[in-house]
């Protein structure tokens, strides 16, 4: 027996106290998110799921288990809000067809080769000029953000996990799935170029923004954003045979 199934449900009124003073809680995170978002991706929304999330906290929150309810209910809010990214998916199917398409360029690029493609390389490939090719890069770190152990941050619409309560009770064989591709987008990051692996700690590990990331490089955001849509095309390349065929 767990520690959960000896805890007693809270009076509605602790419940609603709980609630109350952590809103704040809420609007922080929200605000964290949307700052690496699209502008298309209203606020507004995250809030709303997050306090969603907020709510599940106060009714599970087990004190027992060591951690403080703020900790907590923190996780829950961001799982709640990163399941309505993932529902929600804001970045059009136009976007996606270049992505994977792009991927496939760097991928035969990178076989013939046997180093990391060049952009000049893949835009000429796909008879695409500079600028159009830097654009679907930006395109590509669009909307992701979630965590490296997360095989949606690589995904694409229709595919990626389960939601954050669904993921929790996933069998043997889709436990091995998750560790077998962890280990192979660990393999893969390592293997980036320099910057780009740069970037990915950054943005994904200390959780930087792409103004805070140019900052740090001394470039522009717009061209953090490339880098970062780069490494993400370069990882799907490398890593296609965790993707479905798509039939577009």
């Amino acid at each position: 027996m767990n520690g959960y199934a000896m805890f007693v449900t809270k009076d509605p009124s602790e419940q609603h106290q709980l609630v109350e003073k952590h809103v704040g809680l809420v609007k922080r995170i929200a605000y964290h998110l949307v700052s690496r978002l699209p502008p298309n991706v209203q606020v507004e929304d995250l809030i709303q799921a997050g306090m969603i999330g907020l709510l599940e906290a106060s009714r599970n929150y087990n004190p027992q288990q060591g951690a403080s309810f703020e900790t907590y209910a923190g996780i829950r809010i961001r799982g709640s809000m990163l399941d309505e990214i993932r529902r929600s998916d804001w970045t059009p199917r136009s976007v996606h067809r270049k992505v994977r398409m792009v991927a496939e360029a760097v991928r035969k690029i990178e076989n013939d080769m046997g180093r990391d493609a060049r952009d000049h390389e893949v835009a000429e490939m796909l008879e695409m000029d500079i600028n159009e090719y830097h654009q679907i890069l930006q395109d590509a770190a669009g909307c992701r953000v979630f965590s490296f152990e997360d095989p949606g941050f690589l995904g694409e619409e229709g595919t990626g996990p389960e939601s954050t309560t669904e993921s929790k009770t996933q069998g043997p064989v889709e436990a091995l799935q998750s560790e077998d591709f962890q280990r192979g987008l660990s393999d893969s990051i390592s293997g980036l170029p320099e910057r780009e692996r740069l970037v990915m700690s950054l943005y994904y590990d200390e959780e930087l923004n792409l103004r805070e990331i140019g900052e740090v490089l001394g470039v522009s955001e717009s061209r953090v954003c490339q880098i970062h849509g780069q490494a993400l095309i370069r990882l799907r390349a490398r890593m296609s045979e965790y993707f479905p065929k798509s039939t577009d």
